[in-house]
């Protein structure tokens, strides 16, 4: 006989009484098969039962007299006792069903596709927490899903009045769209959503979007846009925001079928770069191919929110990296309000480290590390930190620059740290030097980690030609593991700070090293 037998024959039969009436039964519960059975025992002191001992029961309610049995022992149980006469009831021991933000009943629900491949039906999101700020073509804060919405903060006002300002409603949609019950619902429904308007798309609105962000608080940004080749100044926007604990998560772009062109800013180094799936999880047709793309999200058939003039219904439907970006820009926000102790570099490593990997084994150019995956980001180890960032450059020890005073490495030192060819390229450490002093440095790396000393005038460790020979102190090159020492002698009459530059060897990906920093005046 099996459970779901044993537990209907426990039901009573329904009675009939005057006029033909007959009490409803209850519904029955089902039990599925291997379900542990809970029961209920009639008479105070049923823990004594023989038959409870043996099958090792666990008293769950004391209160009830209810006691949960394993589903191998739950039908010699259950029929003893109700031979004894000790039985009052019996049942499956179910799970819950989670009122999560997903029971809303918002009615695009069901064509958010996304939600399973990403994992966020299998958790609740926190309060909230870490601010998102979407930069973007403004959001229209009449939309029925924004208009009263709690903790959504206009960091400029937002001009939302021509068919192509639909995009940054669009992007919000998919960060912070409520749980209200109409339309649709975002990956972090309570995020602490912010907006920065850049009307027209330039780069002095985007630097001044940054700025606006990073300095109220640490912050994850999203920016479903960007510019063609390289540009320093919107690098050092990024350097600066990651300084002051905000990270930056960018689209990768939709130009797979004219070549892959690169976009900054997700091709710079620091950024979280975003591609687009589809829903068999493979790289979508017009997401960039790219060497810095860091993970991929969900980017066909996207339900959004759209300003009412673009569509009477407020709502459409879109493919693009545009709307992968914002998934993991939410999700990056939910993670680090969980997770509150990670530092800005340790967000992304986690980000990076925890997505479901697709396609070919490894990191590869069309998906990255793999699809985000939030359960697992919230489960991932914590990354070791990565002390400094961001030093790429001479630029950013140096006052005046990331910071007021630089930064500056105290000696004796002795620091580990980590190198990516496209995140983190160089590490760079200011270290001062008395006069008539020697400074010497050494690193040991499984990964091919170069070393090179330079002088108290660089201006950069990518200097060439005159500067290059006027500057360039030392450097040790070894192939390999080898480890890299380097070494020099301040003869000036005066104190100066020389810089030590970690940087990876040729056709290397990345990995860490441990770097020794002396100065002494033998």
């Amino acid at each position: 006989m099996t459970i779901g037998v044993i537990l209907a024959a426990f039901a009573l039969a329904p009675r009939s009484a005057a006029g033909g009436f007959v009490h409803p039964t209850r519904p029955t519960v089902a039990a599925r098969p291997g379900a542990a059975v809970l029961v209920q025992l009639s008479v105070p002191g049923g823990g004594l039962s023989p038959e409870l001992r043996a099958a090792h029961a666990r008293l769950v309610s004391p209160a009830l007299n209810v006691w949960r049995v394993e589903a191998a022992q739950a039908k010699r149980v259950v029929a003893a006792l109700r031979a004894e006469g000790l039985l009052a009831r019996a049942e499956p021991d179910r799970r819950l069903v989670p009122f999560t933000h997903l029971s809303s009943g918002d009615p695009l629900l069901p064509q958010e596709w996304w939600i399973h491949d990403v994992g966020d039906d299998q958790t609740e999101p926190p309060p909230p927490g870490v601010p998102v700020t979407v930069i973007d073509t403004g959001l229209d804060l009449s939309h029925p899903e924004f208009q009263s919405r709690p903790n959504t903060t206009a960091l400029n006002p937002q001009t939302v009045v021509s068919m192509d300002d639909f995009h940054g409603t669009a992007v919000s949609s998919v960060v912070g769209a409520p749980a209200n019950g109409i339309g649709l619902v975002g990956i972090y429904p309570q995020a602490a959503l912010q907006e920065w308007d850049f009307d027209e798309g330039s780069l002095s609105e985007l630097l001044a979007g940054l700025d606006a962000a990073s300095k109220r608080a640490r912050g994850v940004v999203n920016v479903s846009s960007g510019f063609f080749g390289y540009d320093a100044l919107l690098e050092q926007a990024i350097d600066r925001a990651l300084h002051r604990g905000t990270i930056v998560v960018a689209a990768v772009g939709n130009d797979r079928e004219s070549g892959s062109r690169s976009f900054v800013p997700a091709s710079l180094p620091h950024v979280l770069t975003v591609g687009a799936t589809n829903q068999s999880d493979r790289v979508a047709f017009f997401s960039n191919r790219s060497a810095a793309l860091d993970l991929a999200a969900p980017g066909v058939d996207i339900p959004v929110a759209v300003p009412t003039f673009y569509d009477p219904s407020g709502y459409a439907t879109f493919d693009g990296t545009s709307f992968s970006a914002p998934l993991v820009a939410g999700a990056a926000a939910w993670v680090w309000t969980v997770r509150s102790q990670l530092d800005p570099t340790q967000l992304e490593d986690v980000m990076r480290n925890s997505a479901r990997d697709v396609g070919r084994k490894g990191w590869d150019a069309d998906t990255g590390f793999g699809i985000l995956s939030i359960p697992a980001a919230l489960a991932e180890k914590v990354p070791p930190k990565d002390p400094q960032e961001p030093n790429d450059n001479v630029n950013l020890v140096r006052p005046h620059a990331v910071t007021a005073s630089g930064t500056r490495l105290s000696t004796p030192a002795r620091v580990r740290a980590r190198l990516d060819t496209t995140e983190d390229p160089d590490d760079v450490y200011r270290v001062w030097v008395p006069t008539h002093a020697r400074i010497a440095a050494g690193t040991r790396s499984s990964a091919n980690v170069s070393l090179a000393l330079w002088g108290p005038k660089t201006r950069s460790v990518y200097e060439r030609g005159r500067a290059l020979r006027r500057d360039l102190v030392a450097y040790s090159q070894h192939p390999g593991n080898r480890p890299e020492i380097v070494s020099g002698r301040n003869g000036t009459r005066r104190g100066a700070f020389y810089f030590v530059d970690a940087f990876l060897g040729k056709r290397v990906a990345g990995g860490g090293y441990s770097l020794k920093v002396s100065v002494s005046r033998r």
